[in-house]
């Protein structure tokens, strides 16, 4: 069985470069014949027919075949193979990726990112396009993403790629209005589908990290040299947070309840972890990060289902916060 798998997989990847080779005999030179690929490519009499039966079918490739000079060509001297040969497991990986990129469609990549996928549609031959259009099958739901302007998110890209400083107006997550800032950009994050920009403030006279939606009208001003000692000063955690942090990373323990801990095991929370499952069923979970107050949001969503073991500041700001809400009840 092994073997057999083996050689469908190497036949899944030598058959488009075939394919296209056997086009371009037919194309450039006279008349190939059945023998003269055979010796080219180093298949059987039986591989090359099969594949011209799958250019003619499959590609609309105009093949004929001329008795008189015994070789192989296009009826059509205008048509060549302007599909792209890929594999339906190709295909299949290129159809699934691309509705991922919902997290683009906040930015104007989105437009980028659709002519892309139409593109590869166009190319695509019709048998593969059918046998690899799971999406009506398929569907993937994404979190909800704010709305980024087209000038703020080509702006910010600008600005961190050629070290420009940029003035812009800015409204915090509880304010009620923009407020004037200043920003030397130097690294961009894309994080669960919001964008964020990391730079120094002068305001704040350090790193600090603004989120694109919430900026607006951007200006660019002069050039500035980068600090080349400004990957030490920055401290965020990506997988929990990408908020500038001088804090130490702490020690966070949780204990999850046996009703979730399939939930918790099957998935990697932290790529510094440690997580294992007890006899009684609940479930372990550690790992060391400087984002505590985005360690609360994070912890919050599992309500009564998990308990804080430590460090102490998120057991305190756990309880605060729960009694927040039970007070609005």
């Amino acid at each position: 069985m092994d073997t057999e798998n083996k050689s469908k997989q190497k036949e899944n990847h030598t058959k488009p470069l075939r394919l296209f080779k056997i086009e371009q005999a037919i194309q450039n030179m006279s008349y190939p014949s059945v023998e003269k690929l055979q010796k080219e490519l180093e298949v059987s009499r039986r591989t090359i027919l099969r594949d011209i039966d799958e250019l003619k079918i499959y590609y609309n490739a105009p093949i004929e075949y001329d008795r008189m000079r015994k070789g192989y060509y296009y009826s059509d001297n205008t048509y060549f193979v302007k599909n792209m040969m890929l594999t339906e497991s190709e295909v299949f990986a290129v159809t699934g990726i691309l509705p991922l990129m919902e997290r683009y469609n906040n930015t104007p990549l989105k437009n980028t990112i659709t002519k892309v996928y139409e593109t590869l549609a166009q190319m695509l031959p019709n048998q593969v396009e059918v046998q690899s259009n799971f999406m009506n099958d398929v569907e993937f739901i994404a979190e909800p993403i704010p709305c980024i302007s087209e000038e703020v998110f080509n702006s910010v890209f600008k600005a961190t790629k050629l070290h420009k400083i940029m003035q812009f107006g800015y409204r915090s997550i509880s304010a009620t209005d923009y407020k004037p800032h200043e920003l030397y950009p130097y690294k961009i994050y894309n994080q669960k589908g919001d964008w964020y920009v990391l730079g120094y403030s002068p305001k704040h006279d350090k790193f600090a990290t603004f989120t694109l939606a919430r900026m607006k009208d951007i200006e660019l001003g002069d050039s500035f040299e980068p600090d080349p000692d400004f990957k030490n000063k920055i401290h965020v955690d990506p997988n929990f947070g990408i908020w500038n942090n001088d804090s130490k990373p702490q020690k966070i323990e949780l204990l999850f309840d046996k009703s979730i801990n399939t939930y918790i095991l099957e998935r990697t929370w932290h790529k510094n972890q440690e997580c294992k499952q007890n006899e009684d069923g609940t479930v372990y979970l550690t790992f060391e990060s400087n984002q505590i107050q985005e360690t609360l949001y994070w912890v919050l969503r599992f309500g009564a289902s998990v308990t804080v073991l430590n460090p102490t500041e998120l057991k305190e700001m756990y309880a605060a916060e729960v009694r927040k809400m039970a007070e609005k009840l």
